[in-house]
């Protein structure tokens, strides 16, 4: 997450470049959604799903409005070059709400009944407060089930 920025320049800033960005011991609890070691093992789990199955998974958490399923295809069809093989988890904590939007390439190895029990497990985790576990261990159900692309895998 992003500090927000000042309002006021400074005088390194010019026209052509941004303000600096707030002192960091003056950040207030709401700007710390999430530690350093939080997003590392958010990074890290995104990062090993996408090289272990050759799939573009992207994570957005953060308010989908009225129409979660709506927002979160707009999200996933803008999401990169390729969303054809790409994997969505977009989740709203405030309105209780998860959503996985899969291309095409990435819908053939990842059936909805599948996604279905990832979702089940994440919001398992999130009942009980736990954001990033819950996100990470539904991050490795949906890698477990995709597998290796077929250009990985090795013959029998």
């Amino acid at each position: 997450m992003t500090s927000a920025l000042e309002t006021e320049s400074h005088d390194t800033a010019t026209n052509q470049t941004a303000p600096a960005r707030t002192d960091e011991s003056q950040r207030s609890a709401l700007d710390e959604i999430f530690t350093f070691q939080e997003l590392a093992r958010l990074d890290e789990a995104l990062t090993m799903s996408s090289r272990e199955t050759g799939l573009r998974f992207t994570l957005y958490i953060g308010d989908l409005g009225k129409r979660t399923r709506v927002q979160a295809e707009e999200m996933h069809s803008r999401s990169g070059a390729n969303p054809t093989d790409s994997v969505l988890i977009a989740i709203s904590p405030g309105q209780k709400v998860v959503e996985v939007v899969t291309g095409a390439g990435a819908a053939r190895r990842l059936p909805d009944r599948a996604c279905a029990l990832a979702v089940l497990s994440m919001t398992t985790s999130f009942a009980a407060g736990d954001l990033v576990g819950g996100t990470v261990n539904g991050l490795r159900q949906l890698s477990d089930q995709a597998g290796h692309p077929a250009s990985l895998r090795r013959p029998h």
